[in-house]
């Protein structure tokens, strides 16, 4: 069986991470120079020349300064899908913070890109073992599939004994979400993240390549690589903060594109929604 293997990105900017934002609030986002529109487009070239489709999972913010970029994010051919409208970590809130936050979200980015969304991934994974609510939250607005649930340990997210492969949520309203979380493998009796994020900057290319085979060849499930696009920007301007918080955001930043335009190559792609569509839901 040849896998196809989910390619997704979420389109925010630098100054939106969650690392960040203890030291700037969202009323300061104005002052901040954006580079998502360019670091966006570049990746859209990225993956025109090679034929890959992915899903942008699309901050509302971005949508409403930056609204000719979505329209080509779906014209190039890619799904669009819901990250929130201000980048707010779903635990900051109570439930109805939250359908207010996806409600403005969506209906911002279907407005703008006249493509109906059907798929959410929370801002920073923050569904977690104390927001599972969001997800009937979500099936009741209309959602179908999801990305936000990280089967690891982690200081901001995780549910570490979450599947670690894609699977049915069953609401209580009735309905279903299909959920794919990112990609991990079992060591140990963990589950490690990989091909991610700031662990795709993290890890050397050949030690996610080979996390990336084993899932397909040997546990046989497609893997899925989330990035952003403030990380193929080394150039970025610096933030002052905390060392982690530094270390998470900006390193390895220069190699993040030389790692992906290797992945583009070696393995298939496909969003989301379409990897999905093969019949591996468990």
């Amino acid at each position: 069986m040849s896998f196809l293997n989910a390619m997704t990105v979420d389109v925010e900017d630098y100054f939106h991470v969650q690392a960040f934002a203890s030291i700037i609030g969202r009323s300061d986002w104005e002052r901040y120079p954006s580079r998502v529109e360019r670091n966006t487009l570049r990746l859209l070239e990225m993956f025109g020349r090679r034929e890959v489709r992915a899903t942008f999972f699309v901050l509302g913010w971005v949508a409403e300064k930056f609204p000719e970029l979505i329209r080509a994010i779906g014209k190039a051919g890619h799904r669009i899908g819901c990250h929130g409208y201000a980048h707010r970590v779903i635990y900051e809130g109570d439930e109805m913070d939250f359908r207010n936050d996806v409600r403005r979200a969506r209906r911002t980015i279907e407005d703008i890109s006249g493509i109906p969304v059907t798929s959410f991934r929370a801002p920073s994974y923050s569904i977690t073992s104390e927001t599972l609510w969001a997800f009937e939250v979500l099936g009741e607005e209309g959602f179908e599939y999801d990305s936000s649930v990280f089967p690891v340990v982690h200081d901001n997210y995780g549910i570490p004994n979450a599947p670690r492969f894609p699977y049915i949520k069953r609401l209580k309203c009735g309905r279903q979400i299909s959920e794919f979380p990112p990609s991990t493998l079992r060591l140990l009796g963990n589950n490690i993240p990989v091909a991610g994020g700031g662990y795709l900057r993290l890890f050397p290319y050949k030690l996610t390549a080979w996390a990336i085979h084993h899932l397909n060849k040997t546990e046989r499930q497609p893997a899925m690589v989330y990035l952003h696009p403030w990380e193929i920007d080394p150039d970025q301007p610096r933030i002052s903060a905390s060392c982690l918080s530094r270390f998470r955001h900006y390193n390895n930043l220069d190699s993040t594109e030389i790692k992906c335009l290797k992945l583009l190559d070696e393995f298939s792609w496909a969003p989301m929604e379409e990897v999905l569509a093969q019949g591996l839901l468990q």
